[in-house]
């Protein structure tokens, strides 16, 4: 592939290096310049541009990218059409993640125009989950450099998680109340429910070797997996459960692991049904070592000695807090995306030196009716607006429209809290949300209209912003992929630094007007714009 400054004229079939932004043009990264560009060049007085130039055999960066996932993806994977030289894997079902390491290094090393990444091996994965991408770095990659990373094969799948039935043993000693047994057993159960399984059978027995064997022999016979909680931990080999365990006809296969919370773990199997010593920890529902095994076991993969003890690194888990939840996948193009507006109306308004500037004024009506009334008249699926401050009055000032409040007690902690309040009250069906902020009347129907028709998130459009003047402003459209992620920010920002990060999955609509950053926070910006304090 060629790479540089070429005469306009030159440039034809070129991809654009570098967005061009001039007053009337705007030519996107990544564009593909052909007669009527090289025209609009010229008119905007540009001699020379930035382009790259596939040579004979190069394939360009999506199809490299598709071919490439295809060929790496094994079972339990589905992949999302290629954009903007990424492929992304996801898991079709709820398993463990499987990868081959060392293909995987091979892939890497191959060229370093060819990149794979993958989640940690072993890692626990929800159905929509994303668990690998292929990124192309330019625009094109040599064909035999493909070739070579296809030849790889399979290197990630999913194991699917198998094993539903779950026996849950306890053992007690005076002074363990009831209501820790109780806990441990609602945190063992929502343990197993990602992974489709739950507690078929439940005994609580003394802390005695005698009858804890007899209890393990009856549960086995009906479980595919069987839990021990011990109401003392597991100091030796030669000690309750282990020997219990033997007793029982079964084996020990490893006690202890390097992995932290988690060091005093049993493995061992009564015939073909695994039994695991619980650690201490858990009875904590944050992650910890007994969440590894107890993955790899349900999902039907051996757990052996040398599986343990190969956890060391990365096995520090004291400061880790526990897992976060799974990365949203969106489904690929789908037919009728449902788009919500949440409308931000909670902040405390203190730069307008007093008044509540969502009630003040402009052309008779509250300056908050007016980005509410351009979210209804987009004909999104529903219009959420989070109060806080004055809610009564805020309220009272949109009570004759259809729309749908959610109250943030957080308010004073800034506008970060506005935003997590409204994202957590849309329901499970919304696939995105346009965030509207109240403070800004000229927003119109049309233009979020235009931000919902760009949003595709299976062409890799899952944020949609408006752009005026070569600036981007709000409102702003989050797909669900994002949500997550919204719901992390922190202090009075909103969105910025999670759009930054993730600047290929961002689409910009042209702006008519420049109301895409016009903001009424102070006393002369509302009279600038033809408004009132309200009374």
């Amino acid at each position: 592939m060629r790479f540089g400054p070429l005469a306009v004229e030159q440039a034809l079939g070129g991809v654009v290096a570098h967005a061009v932004r001039r007053p009337g043009l705007l030519m996107k990264k990544g564009s593909v310049i052909g007669a009527a560009e090289i025209a609009a060049l010229k008119a905007a007085g540009i001699a020379t541009i930035t382009v790259a130039l596939a040579e004979p055999g190069d394939i360009g960066e999506d199809e490299a990218a598709g071919r490439i996932a295809a060929a790496v993806a094994g079972e339990g994977l589905r992949i999302d059409p290629p954009f903007t030289g990424r492929a992304n894997l996801f898991a079709a079902e709820a398993g463990v993640l499987m990868v081959d390491r060392e293909g995987i290094d091979r892939i890497n090393r191959i060229d370093e125009a060819i990149t794979l990444a993958t989640l940690p091996a072993f890692a626990a994965v929800e159905a929509g989950e994303m668990v690998a991408t292929v990124k192309i770095i330019p625009y094109a990659v040599a064909g035999d450099r493909v070739a070579e990373a296809i030849a790889a094969g399979p290197l990630v799948r999913v194991a699917p998680f198998v094993r539903r039935r779950v026996a849950v043993v306890s053992t007690l000693l005076p002074g363990l109340a009831d209501k820790v047994v109780e806990k441990t057993l609602r945190v063992t159960a929502d343990r197993l429910a990602p992974a489709g399984a739950a507690i078929v059978a439940e005994r609580r027995v003394p802390h005695e070797a005698a009858a804890l064997t007899a209890a393990i022999g009856e549960v086995a016979g009906g479980a595919d997996l069987v839990l021990v909680f011990g109401a003392s931990a597991i100091a030796d080999r030669r000690d309750v459960i282990p020997a219990a365990l033997e007793a029982a006809g079964g084996q020990v296969d490893h006690l202890g692991m390097p992995v932290d919370p988690g060091n005093l773990l049993m493995v061992g199997a009564l015939g073909s049904v695994p039994v695991l010593g619980a650690p201490g920890c858990a009875r904590s529902p944050k992650e910890n070592g007994f969440d590894w095994v107890l993955m790899r076991l349900l999902a039907g993969l051996p757990v052996t000695k040398h599986d343990v003890t190969g956890m060391g690194v990365g096995g520090l888990l004291m400061e880790i807090v526990s897992r976060p939840q799974p990365r949203e996948g969106e489904i690929a193009a789908p037919p009728a995306p449902r788009l919500a507006a949440v409308v931000l109306a909670a902040g405390r308004s203190t730069r307008m030196g007093g008044p509540n500037k969502l009630l003040a004024e402009i052309g008779g009506r509250p300056l908050v009716r007016h980005a509410v009334e351009a979210a209804l008249g987009a004909g999104l699926a529903e219009v959420l607006v989070v109060t806080g401050h004055q809610e009564a009055a805020v309220r009272a000032a949109l009570a004759d429209l259809p729309v749908r409040f959610a109250h943030n007690p957080d308010f004073p902690e800034g506008l970060s809290t506005s935003l997590k309040a409204g994202i957590a009250a849309l329901g499970e069906e919304i696939d995105g949300v346009v965030v509207l902020l109240g403070d800004m009347p000229a927003i119109s129907s049309g233009l979020v209209g235009r931000l919902a028709a760009a949003f595709a998130p299976g062409e890799g459009r899952h944020v949609v912003v408006p752009v005026a003047g070569g600036r981007r402003g709000n409102p702003v459209l989050w797909g669900r992929r994002f949500f997550a992620e919204l719901m992390k920010v922190t202090g009075d920002q909103g969105g910025r630094a999670v759009l930054a990060g993730a600047p290929e999955a961002v689409a910009e609509v042209p702006a008519e007007t420049d109301d895409v950053h016009l903001d009424l926070d102070t006393p002369e910006a509302l009279a600038a714009a033809g408004g009132r304090p309200a009374p």
